[in-house]
């Protein structure tokens, strides 16, 4: 990762976090973005202690809002020339049912638009340097299905539904940006982390913060959850595979709806309106 740019976003806290420490220490300059300054700062004199002199940038946004996703994407890219990799990696779980000032239910904005408004934002960034687009997805897309007439959750059950939902999304939003992005020497791939022992789902609220805490008593490190992010990120050997879902660096089972190409184009064309 010598002399890469790598833009992430989740990257304060659990395997965000732990995932660009690892590729700063490969060489990778970062460039990340946070909602909260304090933390941001604390992240990037982090980063400058593990991986001083390379110009590790933060920039602050809040990745629930569209615009503010737009207006970030399009500041980094008046600043980097080239993207080598995007981490989309922001998300959040939430126990009550959420909606931002935009209109757009919480989960469905921070977890799914915001990949997809950022990803759009960098694209011609990451164009050239033939860069990789990794996204955290997760096996909660299991058993979710996606209701093209209720996206904004109106008759989902808050919480853990509405997150499988979201990551059933990242899935669908990988396989089309794959598909759209053949020939162009830009990979595109998501992965499962595991169940880690972070920050996830401290600001939930409601019953699902104590199931969590309780959860997480028997999860991995946010070390072992970034794993599989960073080799998708950095190595060697997946260069030019694209469209994947992946965990423990092995292809990973997915669902049938996962599968769904024809869900993958509608829920491109819906974000395409809903990002405009």
């Amino acid at each position: 990762m010598q002399g890469k740019t790598v833009v992430a976003t989740g990257a304060t806290s659990g395997i965000g976090a732990a995932a660009v420490e690892a590729l700063a220490r490969q060489g990778a300059r970062i460039v990340f973005v946070a909602r909260d300054n304090a933390r941001a700062e604390a992240t990037r004199q982090k980063l400058e202690a593990v991986a001083p002199g390379l110009g590790h940038r933060a920039w602050l946004a809040d990745l629930s809002l569209m615009a503010d996703t737009r207006r970030v994407g399009a500041e980094i890219a008046a600043a980097e020339a080239s993207v080598d990799v995007l981490v989309n990696n922001a998300g959040a779980l939430f126990a009550t049912r959420r909606m931002t000032s935009e209109g757009l239910e919480m989960t469905f904005a921070l977890n799914h638009m915001s990949y997809f408004v950022l990803t759009a934002a960098l694209l011609e960034r990451v164009k050239a340097a033939k860069g990789r687009i990794v996204s955290t997805s997760s096996a909660a897309h299991r058993g979710a299905k996606l209701d093209f007439d209720d996206l904004q959750a109106k008759k989902v059950s808050p919480g853990f539904g509405v997150y499988g939902r979201s990551k059933l999304c990242n899935i669908l939003f990988t396989r089309e940006l794959a598909r759209r992005l053949s020939g162009s020497g830009v990979t595109a791939n998501c992965l499962h982390p595991g169940v880690v022992a972070s920050r996830f789902g401290d600001e939930a609220g409601g019953w699902t913060a104590p199931i969590l805490n309780i959860v997480k008593r028997f999860a991995i490190s946010p070390e072992q959850g970034a794993d599989t992010l960073v080799w998708l990120a950095s190595a060697p050997e997946i260069a030019g595979v694209t469209g994947g879902y992946f965990a423990r660096r092995k292809p990973a089972k997915l669902s049938a709806a996962a599968q769904d190409d024809a869900a993958a184009r509608r829920l491109w064309e819906v974000s395409e309106k809903l990002a405009a």
